[in-house]
């Protein structure tokens, strides 16, 4: 039976050349006296707010990659990825602070050849979809069998993409249709999308303003802007939009 991921939670003589042998000397022996340089092995990094599933995750990984590190939210992220340049990014959708689809959004953005492996709980083609508009190489489910996680990296590091079986049609076909729709939620700017989410959190607007350092006074201007161009009223439509989109876990 197949284990998921989810549960799952290394100089001769003056008439020679430089580098030839000595009269008499092996040449196969030659040459294992000076080995090639190893070759250097992929970085990944992992993001994702359950400490068991990253730590599977990293332990798998460790055969085949350099894994770099490890953080549990969006923003660590954003800083983790500025300092340690990984080749591939595995992350979570669902996270606090920073959601992973904004996230890797903004890593594209300042680096279109970063590839991003999305691995989540959610089986829903719409979600997948999205996540590949924004760049994703990548789209695996936690249930997935173990040996598909790496897999989906190796699938991103050779530039193809990459979907967990269980979602490929549904999300092949929506995503064929949809790819130039632009759904309410990309109307809003990314500093917007960030206030949002972490109001949706139930940050108060001192909070929020502390996270993204900005005045409270600012955070309440996004977040009329938000409304308006959401034709929200209330803080709990404002909370619904949030799950509806996939900016905080329902």
């Amino acid at each position: 039976m197949k284990t998921s991921l989810a549960k799952a939670s290394a100089q001769g003589s003056q008439h020679l050349p430089h580098n030839a042998p000595y009269e008499g000397e092996d040449r196969s022996t030659a040459s294992a006296a000076q080995p090639a340089p190893p070759q250097r092995r992929p970085r990944v990094l992992l993001a994702d707010d359950h400490t068991l599933v990253a730590e599977a995750c990293k332990n798998l990984l460790e055969t085949e990659f350099d894994v770099v590190g490890i953080v549990a939210d969006g923003r660590a992220l954003l800083r983790a990825n500025a300092v340690l340049k990984p080749d591939v990014i595995v992350t979570d959708i669902a996270m606090q602070s920073l959601n992973g689809l904004d996230a890797g959004e903004q890593i594209k953005f300042g680096n279109p050849d970063a590839k991003l492996v999305y691995l989540t709980m959610i089986p829903d083609p719409e979600l997948a979809a999205e996540a590949f508009r924004r760049g994703a190489s990548a789209y695996l489910l936690k249930t997935s069998a173990i040996p598909e996680l790496i897999t989906a990296v190796k699938e991103a590091l050779n530039g193809r993409v990459y979907i967990s079986p269980q979602v490929t049609k549904d999300a092949l076909s929506e995503f064929l249709r949809n790819h130039q729709h632009d759904h309410g939620s990309k109307s809003l700017t990314p500093r917007q999308r960030e206030v949002l989410q972490l109001l949706a959190e139930g940050r108060s607007m001192k909070e929020a303003a502390s996270v993204l350092n900005l005045t409270t006074r600012t955070v309440a201007f996004h977040k009329y802007r938000i409304m308006a161009t959401l034709g929200l009223n209330t803080n709990s439509e404002l909370v619904q939009y949030a799950i509806r989109n996939f900016i905080i876990p329902g």
